[in-house]
């Protein structure tokens, strides 16, 4: 797409990662290497506009649109192309085409996730060669210029898991388009996923190096890079490395476990709790309201949002297993008269989710986290179950477990009928819940996604369709194999159409 391959960077720069202080604004059709000074204040005020579009909505064909926002597409895109969230009824927003699979080049929401990412990409860029060419960088210098090899680890590592296929399924398969340069080819084909592995690999690791003077979870850090890291390798299956880097973030002693007592209050508090390592900050000035904030989607009560997805079945189904388990504080259930039977909205239960709620007591508030302790735990779990190391699996799906009230409740052995593998996954999916990880998971460990409860997931149900009594059978879209071409988006009809050496998606 033409905006993307411009020279001049557009950037939103903002203040509200330190609202207490005055920043420079720089005009946003002035903005290039040439006119960002060197200083420290030039670039952090360029990196905070960067940080910035993870959450601002910015213009995107002419048009602002309150839907339009990266980390809110983010969870469209992941989380309701999975089995945790449960659409309520039919809707006009694109998030309904994540649902469904029924995918396509114009979709809005795919189209604007890709627009977004490589406009972060591209102002990552910007800092990137003004500061590499800074002679006798001192620590905030190489913090910053680190911050910014971060985003664009982060934005292309995103991009590569939306819209190519998982690395466990071929390395050479065509990848997404890296973007290493302002000044860089307009007209460039798709990497092999191998070579944007190894891209990414690269940034993360020179951005680790750089930063040693960390300012705060809502900013990139060295732990965040090698959580990151740790990811990245989990998704290769390269276990080694997935559990190495996990490890130095658990023993950099900069983060600890939410307990059972303090768990319940970290999403809508994330800047101030020790086990998020980076978030996306909101603050009140940025509320994107009932029209465009996450929790609008997934919670109301009874004003502040739609409201219109829900906790699936599936998922609490294994939340049951155990009542005691803190984790059910972040669902929200609605009760009738009675006070036994739960409320359904379109024939479907009603259970509200809380993880993008109440920071400053606001329904529609709170600051997503991206990269947090638990998920490290869960990274070795399963790759010390891929290597057949059992005990070391369990140690690590207990640790997550003893903290969120199952003390009780601990794994001694893996149960009958289950592999240690199958334990991994449940705890991920668990503790990751609604955090944009679990369709990811299960296809590239090459697993089938389940779907058969009631919910307009399923093509051409009806309201008179449902008994809540019996099982759906007979419709598609109860169960998505992981080799099935849906498993990833199309790439964008803006990016085809401008650039003719990237090839759709099947």
């Amino acid at each position: 797409m033409q905006n993307l391959i411009k020279l001049l960077i557009v950037l939103l720069v903002t203040i509200v990662f330190v609202p207490a202080c005055e920043m420079d604004f720089y005009p946003v059709d002035q903005i290039t290497t040439e006119s960002i000074p060197n200083s420290p204040d030039g670039l952090i005020n360029v990196t905070n506009g960067n940080y910035a579009m993870f959450k601002d909505g910015l213009e995107f064909n002419g048009i602002v649109d309150d839907n339009n926002c990266y980390v809110r597409q983010f969870y469209q895109m992941s989380d309701f192309a999975g089995d945790d969230i449960v659409c309520g009824q039919k809707t006009e927003d694109p998030l309904y085409f994540s649902f469904t699979y029924t995918h396509s080049p114009d979709q809005s929401n795919t189209r604007y996730f890709w627009y977004v990412s490589y406009k972060i990409i591209n102002g990552a860029n910007t800092v990137i060669e003004i500061a590499e060419d800074i002679v006798d960088k001192d620590d905030e210098q190489n913090q910053i210029l680190g911050e910014n090899y971060f985003l664009r680890a982060f934005s292309h590592f995103n991009l590569l898991r939306f819209y190519a296929k998982p690395y466990t399924y071929g390395g050479q398969n065509p990848g997404i388009i890296i973007r290493e340069s302002t000044s860089g080819e307009a007209i460039k084909a798709r990497s092999t996923v191998e070579e944007c592995y190894q891209f990414v690999i690269k940034d993360l690791e020179k951005a680790a190096d750089l930063m040693n003077a960390p300012r705060g979870n809502q900013y990139a850090s060295k732990e965040a890079a090698w959580a990151l890291l740790s990811r990245v390798y989990l998704y290769m299956e390269n276990n080694e490395k997935t559990i190495e880097y996990a490890d130095r973030v658990i023993n950099s002693g900069r983060f600890a476990l939410e307990t059972s007592a303090s768990f319940p209050d970290m999403y809508a508090n994330a800047a101030n709790h020790s086990e998020p390592i980076f978030i996306v900050a909101f603050t009140p000035e940025d509320n994107r309201g009932k029209f465009g904030s996450i929790a609008s989607m997934i919670y109301s009560d009874g004003n502040s949002g739609w409201g219109e997805e829900f906790a699936s079945e599936s998922y609490r189904g294994i939340l049951d297993d155990n009542m005691n388990d803190v984790r059910w504080s972040l669902i929200d259930t609605l009760f009738k008269d009675d006070g036994t039977t739960i409320d359904r909205h379109m024939g479907i239960e009603v259970f509200y989710i809380t993880k993008f709620s109440f920071q400053d007591a606001d329904p529609n508030l709170a600051s997503p986290i991206l990269l947090r302790l638990a998920e490290m735990y869960l990274n070795k779990a399963e790759a010390y179950a891929k290597t057949g190391n059992i005990a070391n699996a369990l140690d690590n799906v207990n640790e997550i477990r003893r903290n969120r009230g199952l003390e009780g409740d601990l794994y001694t052995s893996v149960p009958s009928g289950s592999t240690i593998l199958d334990v991994a996954i449940k705890e991920r999916r668990l503790e990751l819940a609604f955090e944009g990880h679990r369709n990811f998971d299960l296809y590239r460990n090459k697993q089938n996604l389940y779907r058969n409860y009631w919910g307009y997931h399923i093509k051409g149900l009806q309201i008179a369709d449902i008994d809540l009594n019996t099982k759906p059978s007979g419709y598609d879209n109860l169960e998505i194999s992981y080799n099935d071409n849906r498993v990833i988006y199309y790439i964008p009809s803006d990016e085809i159409l401008a650039n003719e050496l990237c090839v759709q998606n099947d």
